[in-house]
C-alpha cells in the first residue's frame, strides 16, 4: 500500500494501462507540455511521447470528435476535459456520435473512449464553472457515467473505465485532486455498475456519490453518530448503471432513505432513487425519502451563498432526523 493522491490515482490508472496496451492515449488542453490543468498527467508526455500525449487546441467540439473516430477504427481514447463545463461544446458528439455508434451501425462500430475531468463546483469560479451534469449525461442510453469519492476508488473505476468496450462519462473533482489515502501498489479493478457501502449502519440510509461523501455525508455522519443515530453509507460510484439492488437492500434494512447530491433537483439522480425506491420498496419505508440537492438556481460567486445552497453538513444532518422524526 502507498499513500497517494486522487490526481496520482488518476495518472497511475492511465500510465499503467498505457503501458499495457500501446492503442491507449491520452488528448485534451494542457496534458502534455504543462502536464495536466491538475497536474493528472504529471510526466506522461516524458514517458509515452508526442503522439500518445497530445497537446490540443481550445477546441472541445473537434478534440472529442477525433477521439470518437479513433476509437471507432480501433483505439482506445481518453479525452480530458479540464471541466465538463467545457464539454457542452462537444455535446453532439458525445451524445449523437459516441453513445449511437454502437447502435446506430447494427453493432459494426464501436466507441472504447473515456471522457474525463472535474465536474460540479470548485469555490468561486462562477455559474458557468460550476455545474453538475452527471445526470444529463447518465439520461442517454449508450453512456456509462461513473463518479468515484476517494483515490482508491477513481484507480480502480479508471482502470476499468478504460478496457470498456462503451463510451464512459469519467467525473472527477477539483476539490479532491490532493485528496489522500492508502492505495494498492499492486494491480486491481473495480466493477463499473456496482455500488460499495462505505459504512454498514441501522436506523437510516444515505445514498450518494462523488465528493459529496467526503465533504459532506462523512462529516454529517460523525455529527449523526454524536447522538447514537447510525448511518449506513451506499457510495454508487457509478450513475449509470445505477446499483439499484444495493440501495433497495439497504433500505429494505434501515428502513429510511437520504439522498445527497450536488446537481439540481429537477431530474437528478436522486429523482431516480426515490422513484425507485418507492417502487420497489415502499413497503419497507416507515417515512418519505428526502432529497438533499443544490437549491435550484445558478451558483453564484459569493461564498456566503454558494454556502448556502450546496448541499452541505447542516441540511443533511437535518434530513437525517427529519426521516427519524426527531
Amino acid at each position: 500500500m502507498a499513500v497517494i493522491a486522487f490526481r496520482d490515482a488518476i495518472r497511475d490508472a492511465m500510465s499503467e494501462e498505457m503501458r499495457r496496451d500501446k492503442n491507449i492515449f491520452l488528448m485534451g488542453e494542457e496534458v502534455a507540455e504543462y502536464n495536466g490543468a491538475y497536474k493528472a498527467s504529471q510526466g506522461m508526455l516524458a514517458e509515452f511521447g508526442p503522439d500518445r500525449v497530445i497537446d490540443t487546441p481550445i477546441a472541445e467540439l473537434g478534440f472529442a470528435g477525433i477521439g470518437i473516430g479513433a476509437a471507432a477504427n480501433g483505439l482506445r481514447p481518453i479525452i480530458e476535459f479540464m471541466t465538463f463545463n467545457f464539454s457542452l461544446v462537444a455535446i453532439d458528439q458525445i451524445i449523437n456520435g459516441a453513445a449511437k455508434m454502437l447502435s446506430m451501425s447494427g453493432g459494426q462500430y464501436s466507441a472504447p473512449i473515456v471522457f474525463r475531468g472535474p465536474t460540479g463546483n470548485a469555490g468561486q469560479l462562477g455559474a458557468q464553472h460550476s455545474q453538475n451534469f452527471e445526470n444529463w449525461f447518465a439520461n442517454t442510453p449508450g453512456l456509462k457515467v461513473v463518479v468515484p469519492a476517494n483515490p482508491y476508488d477513481a484507480k480502480g473505476l479508471l482502470k476499468s473505465s478504460i478496457r470498456d468496450n462503451d463510451p464512459v462519462i469519467f467525473m472527477e473533482s477539483e476539490l479532491m485532486y490532493g485528496d489522500k489515502m492508502e492505495v494498492p501498489e499492486d494491480e486491481y479493478l473495480l466493477p463499473l455498475g456496482k455500488a460499495d457501502i462505505k459504512k454498514e449502519g441501522n436506523d437510516v440510509t444515505i445514498v450518494s456519490f462523488g465528493k459529496m461523501i467526503p465533504r459532506v455525508v462523512l462529516p454529517a455522519i460523525d455529527e449523526l453518530e454524536k447522538e447514537g443515530i447510525s448511518v449506513e453509507l451506499i457510495d454508487l460510484r457509478t450513475v449509470r448503471p445505477i446499483d439499484y439492488a444495493a440501495v433497495v437492500a439497504s433500505v429494505k434494512k434501515t428502513n429510511r432513505l437520504v439522498v445527497v447530491e450536488e446537481a439540481w433537483p429537477l431530474a437528478a439522480i436522486s429523482s431516480e432513487i426515490a422513484y425507485h425506491v418507492q417502487r420497489y420498496a415502499f413497503d419497507y419505508l416507515d417515512a418519505p425519502v428526502i432529497r438533499v440537492n443544490s437549491r435550484d438556481v445558478p451558483l453564484p460567486y459569493a461564498p456566503t451563498l454558494i454556502e448556502e445552497i450546496l448541499p452541505n453538513v447542516k441540511r443533511t444532518v437535518e434530513a437525517v432526523k427529519a426521516v427519524l422524526y426527531k
